[in-house]
This record gives C-alpha cells, structure tokens and sequence, in this order.
C-alpha cells in the first residue's frame, strides 16, 4: 500500500543490531510492528530499552506513531502507560468493539460499531494520561490514542503467510496452548476471512496515511 502511494520508507529491525537508516527524529511518521518478546524482557532483549525512549521522544515531538501489538504495549509505555500480562491469551479471531470515541476517530471510524479482528497476543497494555480508548474486546483494550500516536492490539498488518506460519508453529508457543486454540481451525477461519481482513488492513494504513500527509 506505502509503494502503491508513493511513499518512501524504510525498514529497521532493532533485534538485528546495527543503526536506523537515518535519523528517527527525522521521519513524517513511524510504523512500530510486533515480537515474539515482551516489554518486560529488557534482560533478554537490551534493544527494548532504546526502542521505549525513542518513542517516548517521539510521542513527545508530536510525531505520528501507529503501534501494533507489541508495538502498542511498546508506544504505551513510553508515553507513560504501562503493558502487563493479560488475564488470558488472546489468539485468533475475536469480535473488537469500537468506543464512542473509536467511532470519531480518522483511523478507527470506518470499523465502527465492531469487526472480527486477527489477534495473537498474551500482554495487554494500559493507556498513557490523557489517551482515549478507541476500541475494546472481552478480553482487553484494542486501540488508544494520545494526540498523534495511536496503537492497536490487533494485527491489522497479518497475512495469509503470517497467519499460516504462526499456526505452524503454535506448539512452541506456551500461550497458544493457554489459549486452548485448535491449529486446524484457526487455518480453516484464517482461510475464510484473510481476504476481507487484508483489505481492511490495507484501507487502515491508508487512513494513517492520509491522516499524516494531511497534517503534514
């Protein structure tokens, strides 16, 4: 979608080593994604500090920042939320509610009043002061946002090759286990709904998109 719109943009893995392609402070926008870490494996992950301040500075220069999934929990807490273990593991596809606020929202208005969303996660994060709740499953908050900075809990970005080595590998997952998913399943009801739910991911990352180049 960012190719199909002309945007330049750059990658950087932070677990791999080595230094962003240019100055972070220097970007329109920054696109946190997801981890097989926590945000409390610093011990195992040194990377997960520096990443945190950053997004504090970030956050703090007005930049705007879409978080997903451990993205969100990593965006909340630099903004002075917090992110924790959940009460269970949130794994496959589960009804996402959107809030009074989510449905005034740029980014999050067109999924109103609700969506099947594809999750897989076993930490939840708590808000920053000052950021409003934009959506909510019965397990846990979905979205948040503090002024340009928005995260989701959900994997608006999975795709079908995601979703398929994931479910793959689910045995070396303790939480999938928790989570009492059914592999086969999960494949078949991934099988059915990636196709709507890439192109809702597709038309989120346009908003986010079009939302930046608006404020720009």
């Amino acid at each position: 979608m960012l190719l199909a719109r002309g945007v330049e943009h750059d990658v950087w893995l932070p677990p791999e080593g080595g230094e962003p392609p240019r100055d972070p402070h220097t970007y329109d926008a920054v696109m946190v994604f997801g981890g097989a870490m926590h945000t409390d494996q610093e011990d195992r992950h040194p990377w997960l500090t520096p990443e945190k301040a950053l997004l504090g500075e970030l956050v703090e220069r007005e930049v705007p920042v879409l978080g997903v999934c451990l993205g969100s929990q990593l965006l909340a807490e630099a903004a002075g939320g917090t992110a924790r273990r959940a009460p269970r593991p949130e794994i496959g596809w589960h009804r996402v509610e959107v809030t009074d606020e989510g449905a005034r929202d740029p980014l999050l208005a067109a999924l109103a009043p609700s969506f099947e969303a594809f999750q897989w996660h076993s930490y939840e994060f708590t808000p920053p002061p000052g950021a409003s709740a934009l959506a909510r499953s019965v397990a846990c908050l979905q979205a948040f946002r503090l002024g340009n900075a928005v995260g989701i809990q959900f994997h608006a970005e999975v795709t079908q090759a995601d979703a398929e080595a994931w479910i793959d590998d689910y045995r070396s997952d303790q939480d999938t286990a928790a989570a009492g998913v059914d592999p086969q399943e999960l494949r078949r009801a991934t099988a059915g709904a990636i196709a709507a739910w890439n192109e809702l991911g597709r038309a989120f990352c346009r908003r986010f998109v079009d939302a930046v180049q608006y404020s720009a």
